[in-house]
């Protein structure tokens, strides 16, 4: 069941978006060679907790981090650890915060000093896919019409989207409906009205779309060892066109 926010839990989602944002920023500037995927989440939940806020992902289904951290051909879902990370690296960095029984979801790709010409285009094409994607936001559309979009978008570019893993409803709980693939064809899936929040979370792959899920049964890589990037805002439908809440 889609579940449609009042203007008031739009702004207790938007409170928690302000908060990860934040977090976003500050983990931006503290990623660079030599830190570990442990020191990351060290810093993210000192400063989640810090702000009042619960780190959302902190034992989810039993996940032991308060961050996903994914380097290089690591889609999504890393489990922050030893890991060093070192010039030439791409991460993505994926945070829920909870905040006042609110949650927000959001995701960046993080150049770690100075990357390949190759791994740059691929983030900007992915942060693209994610811009034209919540521009489809709007009430009236179809979950299709996101779903064309950032598909479009990433194969004009050469590179292929994950279809085994989507976006998601978010507010209340981490994943509500409806599922946001970020594969599609517009005017397809469940009507979008204003109220409905949405995680959008393009990812990219630099290869081919298949994955494959490690031995710790939570991270995903790709199946040929390609880069992946992974960007993802919440958005809310609204009557005046998208709102993203995860910006400050």
């Amino acid at each position: 069941m889609i579940i449609r926010k009042s203007e008031a839990e739009i702004e207790r989602i938007a409170a928690a978006g302000r908060i990860l944002r934040g977090c976003l920023d500050m983990l931006t500037e503290a990623a660079e060679p030599g830190i570990s995927t442990k020191e990351l989440d060290r810093l993210a939940e000192r400063f989640i907790r810090s702000a009042g806020a619960i780190p959302t992902f902190k034992g989810y289904r039993g996940f032991p981090g308060s961050i996903c951290a994914s380097p290089n051909d690591m889609v999504v879902h890393g489990i922050p650890g030893a890991t060093r990370l070192k010039e030439g690296d791409i991460v993505g960095i994926d945070v829920g915060v909870t905040f006042k029984e609110y949650v927000a979801d959001a995701a960046v790709s993080i150049p770690i000093g100075e990357i390949s010409a190759e791994a740059r285009a691929l983030l900007e094409a992915t942060r693209r896919a994610l811009e034209m994607g919540v521009e489809q936001c709007r009430a009236g559309n179809r979950v299709g019409d996101i779903s064309h979009a950032v598909q479009t978008h990433a194969e004009s570019k050469g590179y292929s989207v994950v279809r085994t893993l989507v976006g998601h409803g978010v507010g209340r709980e981490m994943h509500e409906d409806p599922q946001v693939p970020n594969f599609g064809r517009p005017g397809q899936g469940p009507r979008l009205l204003e109220g409905i929040v949405l995680a959008i979370e393009p990812m990219v792959n630099a290869g081919g779309p298949d994955v494959e899920v490690g031995e710790d049964r939570w991270a995903v890589y790709t199946a040929d060892g390609s880069l992946s990037a992974h960007f993802e805002h919440t958005v809310a439908v609204t009557a005046d066109g998208p709102r993203i809440l995860t910006v400050c």
